[in-house]
C-alpha cells in the first residue's frame, strides 16, 4: 500500500510536477471520491483522514509518502537533498535530488533513480518527488530524481549522457550517501522510459557513455529497468512517414536525435534502446498501454522480444485498454515484486498476464 505513487499515474499526471493538481479536475483545492481514480476509489477513506468526505492536498501528501493509514513507515526519518550538481557544470538541468534516511550511516540500502518524462523537450526532477518520497518511506531504498539536458538545448546524445553521468555520480558517491553500489535501479516513463531503457542496454560504448562529470571511470550500468511506455526503436513508428496521430510523436523524436530529418536518422539507431540488447543486459519490467497513440505499444514489443531473444529477464505486462498513461493496484504490487528481486535479493514470481484498464 505505501507504494501508493503507482496506483495515481493518469494520462496527464505522469508529465507533470504536481500529481494532485492534475487529478483535482474541478480545480477547487481538494479531491472529491469522484475525481479519484476508479482503480483506487475503495482506498479513498483511508487517505480522507478527518472522513469529511475530501481529500486535503495535505492527505493526499501524506499518502503517497506512506504517513496516512496505509502501513507505517519503517525507515525512520528521510533526508532531502536538493540541486547537488552531477556534472560539475553548474548547469540546472545537470542537478539531481536525494532521499536518503538519516540512519544510511548504519545501513546501505538499494539505490532508484526516477528519469521525468516530457518528450525530451519538458519536465524537470521535481515530477519524480512523489515517486521518490514513496520509494524511501518503505524504509528499504534510498532514491533520486534527475535532470537532464532537453532537446532545446542540446540534441543527443546529450540526454543519454546525463543519465550515464549522474550513475556514475552516485556509485561514485555511495559510501557518503549511504547506498548500495552494486544494486541500482532506474525508472522511467515515456521520454524518461526510453532513456532508462537505453542505460539498462547501451552499456561500455564510448559514445553513449559520454565525458560528462568527474567519474568516467565508474560504472554507469544499472541492476534492473523499469520502463513506463518508453520508446526503444525510432524507425519504426516514428521516422517513416507516421499517421496523424504519431504526427506529434515524430516532432519529438526528430527535434532530440538531430537539426533535420536527416541527422535525425543518422543519429536513429544509436539512440534506440532495442539497438543495443545484448545477453548481459539489465533485467527489465516494461508497462505499456495497448491504446497508447503517443508511444504505440510495439515499441514495448519490440523491446521485449529483442530481450528474450537474447536471454535477458524481460517482463512486458500490457496494460488493455490504456492509452499514455494508467493506475492498477495489480501493476503496483507486480513492480515492488521485481524491484525487491533484483535489488534486495528477494525472490518472486512475477505474472506476466495482461491487466484490463477499466
Amino acid at each position: 500500500m505505501r507504494w501508493l505513487f503507482f496506483l495515481l499515474l493518469t494520462p496527464a499526471a505522469f508529465a507533470q510536477a504536481d500529481p494532485f493538481a492534475s487529478i483535482d479536475a474541478n480545480k477547487d483545492g481538494k479531491l472529491s471520491r469522484s475525481e479519484v481514480p476508479e482503480q483506487i476509489r475503495p482506498q479513498f477513506p483511508l487517505v480522507d483522514t478527518n472522513g469529511d468526505g475530501f481529500v486535503t492536498r495535505a492527505e493526499f501528501m501524506k499518502a503517497v509518502s506512506g504517513q496516512a493509514g496505509l502501513g507505517p513507515a519503517t525507515g525512520g526519518e528521510v533526508e532531502h537533498l536538493k540541486d547537488i550538481d552531477y556534472a560539475g557544470s553548474g548547469n540546472p538541468r545537470q542537478k539531481l535530488d536525494l532521499l536518503l534516511p538519516k540512519d544510511r550511516k548504519a545501513k546501505k540500502r538499494p539505490m532508484i533513480v526516477f528519469v521525468h518524462g516530457g518528450g525530451w523537450q519538458s519536465g524537470r526532477k521535481e515530477d519524480g518527488l512523489d515517486v521518490i518520497r514513496a520509494v524511501t518511506a518503505t524504509g528499504d531504498y534510498a532514491a533520486a530524481t534527475i535532470n537532464y539536458r532537453l532537446s532545446q538545448e542540446a540534441k543527443w546524445p546529450a540526454q543519454i549522457h546525463d543519465c550515464k553521468a549522474a550513475i556514475r555520480f552516485l556509485r561514485a558517491k555511495a559510501d557518503e550517501y549511504g547506498i548500495d553500489a552494486s544494486h541500482i535501479g532506474v525508472v522511467g516513463m515515456s521520454a524518461g522510459g526510453h532513456l532508462v531503457s537505453l542505460l539498462g542496454t547501451g552499456n561500455d560504448d564510448a559514445g553513449l557513455e559520454g565525458g560528462v562529470g568527474a567519474f568516467a571511470k565508474v560504472s554507469s550500468r544499472v541492476q534492473c529497468v523499469v520502463n513506463f511506455f518508453g520508446p526503444t526503436d525510432f524507425f519504426t513508428d516514428y521516422l517513416p512517414n507516421p499517421t496523424p496521430e504519431k504526427a506529434d510523436g515524430r516532432r519529438m523524436v526528430v527535434q532530440l536525435l538531430g537539426r533535420d530529418e536527416a541527422e535525425a536518422r543518422r543519429n536513429a539507431k544509436a539512440a534506440s534502446p532495442a539497438s543495443w540488447v545484448t545477453k548481459d543486459d539489465a533485467p527489465f519490467f516494461t508497462a505499456h498501454g495497448t491504446k497508447d497513440t503517443l508511444v504505440p505499444f510495439t515499441q514495448a514489443t519490440t523491446i521485449h522480444t529483442a530481450l528474450e531473444k537474447a536471454g535477458v529477464e524481460s517482463h512486458l505486462v500490457a496494460m488493455q485498454g490504456a492509452g499514455h498513461g494508467f493506475a492498477s493496484p495489480e501493476l503496483n504490487r507486480r513492480i515492488r515484486l521485481f524491484l525487491d528481486m533484483h535489488l534486495r535479493g528477494m525472490p518472486a514470481e512475477i505474472s506476466s498476464e495482461p491487466i484490463r484498464i477499466r
